[in-house]
């Protein structure tokens, strides 16, 4: 990109650019953040990059070496970055020497990395060589755009975000379990890129047992095929089927099947020969417990996990605390029936004062349906 502007532009034009390169990393740089970087020198662009995937070159590296592929010299620019320039050895060599070697003469962040052992000292060190820094400009965008990798680094567990699609009033199948499809093809559509972005999916064995699900991340013909996320089935019993597509599938080694310790050891064993299991412990209902779940899933470096299970497993991640963003898709129908399975099942709150509180509220029509999502507030 080769913009010239008539005057110098304000700061915020050209990050609002390096936040747009980050978001080209979307679902394919965890457990990493995405980050996107633009060089600017006399008004013009020089160069940019966004962080692509884990292990390859950061934005910043991109970015410098797209300037020194045009020719330009980058001595004196100024470096947008969405994120604060990395200060250690990972995968790849710390940003901040590159940018110090470059001669880069500013260093506009939006966003302090929230690793605290990291936090702020790609920012001491820069300075110290005599490069200017500023911190904080468009930091809520570039929040919200890695907020998986905010959570997973401050709690070591995934960002779990609950999907459901749904009519009008609330309901996600009959009573008969008919529920393909309640919404059009233009959301499934737009639903499919929040599975880009997650590391696992997750339901609950009823909804192996009534829709044998693939969970998978599908693509448009022509397009590159898509990073597949782990398939997470909580199974107390082990009454997955041995002939289920998650069990079957070329993508049978990214599943996993949590049970407990009453499942029958000989399901257990004959499922261990086709996908993961783990035992996990029981929570006060009998059932797998999703904490333990969540703490073992963040070991693994899973950022973020989706939700996609039935009624019952929505609320017991809703309800019991453990998510974090709510994505819906509300269907112009009516369903009716005391039958009918809910979105959200459970107990549910015994008053309106413990009823769960959404924030940040975002919505929009797609094709025929409407997209909602919200932050969950927590205690």
């Amino acid at each position: 990109m080769r913009t010239r502007a008539k005057d110098v532009a304000p700061d915020d034009v050209w990050m609002a650019r390096a936040l747009a390169l980050a978001r080209r990393g979307w679902g394919r740089t965890s457990p990493n953040p995405m980050v996107g970087a633009v060089l600017v020198r006399n008004g013009r662009v020089i160069g940019e990059g966004w962080h692509r995937r884990a292990g390859m070159p950061h934005a910043e590296i991109e970015a410098l070496r797209a300037a020194k592929k045009a020719g330009y010299s980058t001595r004196g620019a100024d470096l947008y970055v969405t994120l604060e320039p990395c200060c250690t050895h990972g995968r790849t060599p710390p940003c901040v020497d590159a940018i110090t070697a470059a001669g880069i003469r500013r260093v506009i962040a939006a966003s302090r990395d929230i690793n605290p052992v990291h936090a702020g000292k790609g920012f001491r060190l820069l300075q110290k060589a005599g490069v200017e820094t500023s911190v904080g400009l468009m930091s809520a965008d570039a929040d919200r755009l890695n907020e998986f990798f905010r959570h997973w680094i401050v709690h070591r567990q995934p960002f779990v975000t609950v999907k459901s699609a749904m009519t009008l009033d609330g309901k996600i199948a009959t009573a008969r379990g008919e529920s393909k499809w309640i919404t059009g093809p233009e959301a499934r559509a737009h639903a499919m890129r929040l599975r880009r972005s997650a590391d696992a999916m997750l339901v609950g064995v009823s909804t192996v047992l009534a829709d044998d699900p693939s969970l998978t991340v599908r693509t448009r013909a022509g397009t590159p095929a898509a990073r597949q996320p782990a398939r997470v089935v909580l199974d107390s019993r082990a009454r997955t089927p041995l002939n289920a597509k998650v069990v079957t599938d070329a993508h049978a080694d990214r599943t996993l099947i949590v049970v407990t310790s009453r499942a029958p050891q000989t399901r257990i064993r004959r499922l261990s020969e086709r996908v993961r299991v783990w035992t996990a412990p029981e929570d006060a209902e009998k059932q797998v417990s999703i904490p333990w779940v969540l703490s073992r899933l963040g070991e693994e470096s899973i950022t973020h996990v989706l939700v996609e299970g039935g009624g019952e497993v929505a609320a017991s991640f809703l309800l019991g605390g453990h998510a974090s963003r709510f994505w819906g898709y509300y269907a112009p129908r009516i369903l009716g029936g005391r039958a009918a399975i809910k979105a959200s099942g459970g107990k549910g709150a015994a008053s309106l004062r413990e009823a769960l509180r959404l924030t940040d509220l975002e919505y929009q029509r797609v094709g025929t349906d409407l997209w909602v999502t919200a932050r969950i507030e927590s205690d």
